[in-house]
């Protein structure tokens, strides 16, 4: 059986980002069941509604319709402010428009926050949350993941250097697997 094809969100655009090491963490640490693969979501122009016609910006279009084969999505967020990145919060946009047309709606969903401070995006997480359940998105419960002191975590390559994260990330990402399954069994 091919394995299922996961669209990663990552809400941080910074070349170094923590989010992103962590993304790819995950995405090697992952069963065989899975395939994580990094959307980006730099490129999108902010949402307007007056350019969402007939031809909508090729960026969008792009975004949705590989949003819209996938199997389920993991979203790996900052915390900003208390609350998701602009970029991510964007694309959430993008792709819950036109209304009627989401790409998100009944797609299995996981979460998890990273920080260099202490409650590993926390509040993102929650927040993002908030808009995932309005789209429709099935969030995986437990494990919750909050990743704080992201830093410490890694090594001089961005590469998890501490045992107790990588057995903790690939329990996660089998629990999504099994969340996958049981949202959308094949």
């Amino acid at each position: 059986m091919s394995p299922r094809d996961v669209a990663v969100i990552v809400g941080s655009l910074r070349k170094e980002s923590f989010t992103r090491k962590i993304a790819n963490a995950l995405a090697a640490l992952a069963p065989a069941s899975l395939k994580l693969e990094t959307v980006e979501i730099g490129q999108l122009p902010l949402y307007n509604q007056d350019e969402d016609g007939p031809t909508p910006p090729p960026a969008w279009a792009a975004f949705r319709d590989r949003v819209r084969k996938c199997d389920a999505v993991l979203f790996a967020t900052p915390e900003y402010n208390r609350s998701v990145p602009g970029v991510l919060k964007n694309a959430i946009d993008v792709g819950s428009r036109p209304y009627g047309k989401s790409v998100w709606q009944g797609k299995p969903g996981a979460v998890i926050g990273v920080s260099p401070g202490a409650l590993g995006a926390f509040g993102a997480n929650h927040h993002l949350r908030q808009s995932l359940v309005f789209l429709d998105v099935p969030v995986m419960q437990q494990p919750e993941a909050y990743l704080g002191g992201v830093a410490g975590l890694l090594d001089g390559q961005g590469n998890v250097a501490n045992d107790a994260t990588r057995d903790f990330l690939r329990r996660f990402a089998e629990a999504f697997a099994n969340w996958i399954e049981r949202i959308a069994p094949r």
